[in-house]
């Protein structure tokens, strides 16, 4: 699809029937692009889904899986599908914050013959960031990138430059070797909107995978979207509406991680060291908003947290010691939590 012919929001949606007009829209290109990157990634639908969901939402994927699985190729397909520029960081033990941000040098003005100091930008920025097994890179080179991640500017020599819109950072990280590595903290962990675990690929999936990697056939994604039609998408899914008793239920599935809380359920109250933030609450909304818009609602229903809870929420709530000797994962707790949690809070009160 050339630059012509890429779809057009409306920047001023004045009332509901041009609300629909730009959902639908939305929806047919999000369809679009679920197809393309089909054409590269091999299965993944859940992952490409939840991905697609963060960049909608204004917010930053970690991508967590064992290597080959192909974290990097979906990277790579979303920045040919979306025209967005791209870089990729190689995390290193030995990386450096100005080998992400970029840093001032001395530079030699060839009409003046002067030199002066010029700013020279590191691979941040750019629109879509890829930051390879980021748990290799020291914490100091790993706050340099979640700064930027969490203010969308970057500061260097007193100068404050504003990253490129939208800024989409998909970090990834291999959970199977931890010997020189840096874990990154709760609080870094925290300003990622979505923690997505990639899985192994299926008998016929390996199948098609080989297919495709081993022949002459081009599987490359085309052009779907571009950087305006995505600052207006992100701009719609704000408006989407919530109803006060699904925020309800939204507080409440927050409030039932934090230890000794009046909605935890009894069967994980000694499995929970440290809860959700209200920063996760944000998040939980949000992305439940573009999941209501990609189904074709207007409005959030607790069907859509659900769905998008243990996504948004594994990363946020940190086990006890307890919870670690008897291996409960994660996700079985955000489980218990779902389960057990009323819908309505008349609900929880009725005997």
């Amino acid at each position: 699809m050339s630059d012509s012919r890429m779809p057009r929001l409306q920047e001023e949606l004045g009332d509901l029937d041009s609300v629909r007009e730009a959902c639908e829209l939305v929806r047919g290109t999000f369809r679009m692009l679920q197809n393309e990157i089909a054409r590269a990634v091999v299965g993944q639908r859940r992952v490409v889904d939840e991905t697609l969901v963060a960049l909608f939402a204004g917010g930053h994927v970690l991508l967590e899986g064992v290597p080959g699985l192909g974290k990097t190729l979906l990277v790579r397909s979303l920045s040919e599908a979306l025209q967005l520029e791209f870089s990729r960081i190689q995390f290193t033990p030995d990386l450096m914050p100005a080998d992400i941000t970029g840093t001032n040098i001395v530079a030699r003005d060839e009409a003046t013959g002067n030199r002066a100091f010029c700013f020279r930008p590191g691979p941040i920025f750019s629109q879509l960031v890829l930051a390879d097994e980021i748990n290799r890179a020291t914490p100091k080179s790993q706050a340099a990138l979640l700064e930027a991640m969490q203010e969308g500017t970057v500061t260097i020599g007193g100068e404050t430059r504003p990253l490129p819109s939208p800024f989409f950072v998909m970090a990834t990280q291999n959970p199977i070797e931890q010997e020189g590595t840096y874990p990154l903290p709760e609080a870094q962990l925290d300003r990622f909107l979505l923690k997505i675990v990639v899985p192994y690929a299926s008998r016929r999936e390996v199948g098609e995978i080989l297919d495709r990697t081993t022949g002459s056939v081009d599987s490359s994604p085309r052009p779907t979207m571009d950087a305006a039609f995505i600052r207006s998408a992100q701009r719609l899914v704000r408006r989407l509406v919530i109803a006060p008793h699904v925020q309800d239920y939204v507080v409440r599935l927050v409030l039932a991680s934090h230890p000794g809380g009046e909605f935890q359920p009894e069967s994980i109250r000694d499995m929970i060291s440290i809860g959700v933030s209200p920063r996760g609450a944000q998040g939980l909304i949000n992305a439940a908003k573009v999941v209501a818009l990609m189904h074709g609602r207007y409005g959030v229903s607790i069907e859509d947290v659900r769905s998008i809870a243990h996504v948004t929420l594994r990363h946020r709530i940190v086990r006890t010691f307890e919870a670690e000797s008897d291996r409960v994962d994660v996700d079985e707790l955000i489980t218990a939590i779902i389960e057990s949690l009323p819908r309505d809070d008349e609900e929880a009160h009725r005997p």
